[in-house]
């Protein structure tokens, strides 16, 4: 049977609202009181908030998680998993995250040399911006990655048609080196497969006791909201359409897959099969305007393992 709402709570207004009571294992995982780690990377629709729901539709006998879109790494950092694949269609996240597992301190000290007082201003900011777009350097590249996004507005990452990092200068007070979060998620990195990839040959490498979570660039909620620039390559209706295609096949091979996207007729089309839906109302933080920073209906969606399914019927 299909579940088709999340249980009844609420936190505020700016985070999260769901309705309707699930069952027992699901609220579990909900109400965990547990203390949630930063990411030392801002990100457009980090899922901080949501962890503890993603973190209660995780099978018992999960083994490893597979995020084929990994942003900021809210999801892998608050999962303790054994084990895990990372990966992004972003090379530019990627390259930061392999930087940081293989120089750990030595890049954290990199990084943090560019957070200076003077450093802070648009003139500096646009200086750097200019070089992250044609150095390639790697190590000093993703050094700039960190400062520009501790530097840029909003913490976007966006790209121009020629593949330029293009996002402005956010005139923060004072932006801070992010040292506790950085060192946490390089002693996680110790556990983690790193993939600058495409997400199709990544959820097929899925199969039993693997979580998949794949947080995509969102179906657009309205004609007017269609923000997927964060990599330079296009996610349009036909990588939506493959990613629900990847992610039922990854449960025909034993694995759980959960996916987010926005809640409208279009998500509800592309995963009308799926076992379960669960809709949230959620704060968006990251916004042009302080008035659209707003509750948006969001949809989680599940597959369940196949194996699983089968051997649940013949007890029945």
């Amino acid at each position: 049977m299909k579940r088709d709402s999340v249980p009844g709570f609420r936190l505020n207004p700016d985070t999260l609202r769901c309705s309707k009571p699930i069952d027992r294992s699901f609220r579990l995982g909900l109400f965990r009181a547990v203390q949630l780690q930063r990411t030392f990377l801002k990100w457009a629709g980090g899922k901080t908030k949501l962890v503890s729901v993603i973190r209660g539709l995780v099978p018992t006998d999960a083994k490893r998680l597979i995020e084929p879109f990994v942003g900021s790494g809210a999801v892998a950092i608050n999962l303790d998993f054994p084990a895990a694949i990372l990966a992004d269609g972003n090379a530019d996240l990627m390259g930061v995250y392999r930087e940081l597992q293989r120089g750990g301190k030595r890049f954290m000290a990199q990084c943090e040399r560019l957070f200076t007082p003077d450093a802070n201003s648009a003139v500096v900011y646009y200086e750097r911006r200019a070089e992250f777009n044609t150095t390639t350097n790697r190590r000093r590249k993703a050094a700039l990655f960190v400062y520009l996004n501790r530097h840029g507005y909003n913490g976007l990452c966006r790209y121009n048609s020629r593949g330029g990092f293009n996002v402005p200068f956010g005139r923060y007070k004072a932006p801070g080196f992010p040292a506790a979060p950085m060192a946490v998620f390089h002693d996680r990195l110790a556990r983690c497969e790193l993939q600058a990839a495409d997400f199709r040959p990544i959820i097929a490498a899925a199969g039993p006791g693997d979580f998949v979570y794949c947080d995509p660039p969102y179906v657009p909620a309205s004609a007017t909201a269609n923000f997927t620039a964060y990599s330079k390559t296009a996610f349009g209706p036909i990588e939506q359409a493959d990613l629900a295609k990847a992610c039922r096949d990854a449960a025909l091979r034993g694995a759980c897959a959960v996916i987010s996207n926005h809640d409208n007729s279009t998500t509800r089309a592309l995963y009308a099969g799926a076992d379960e839906r669960h809709e949230l109302l959620v704060g968006r933080r990251i916004s042009c305007r302080p008035g659209g920073r707003t509750a948006v209906p969001e949809l989680i969606v599940v597959y369940r393992p196949r194996r699983q399914k089968r051997g649940a019927a013949s007890a029945a």
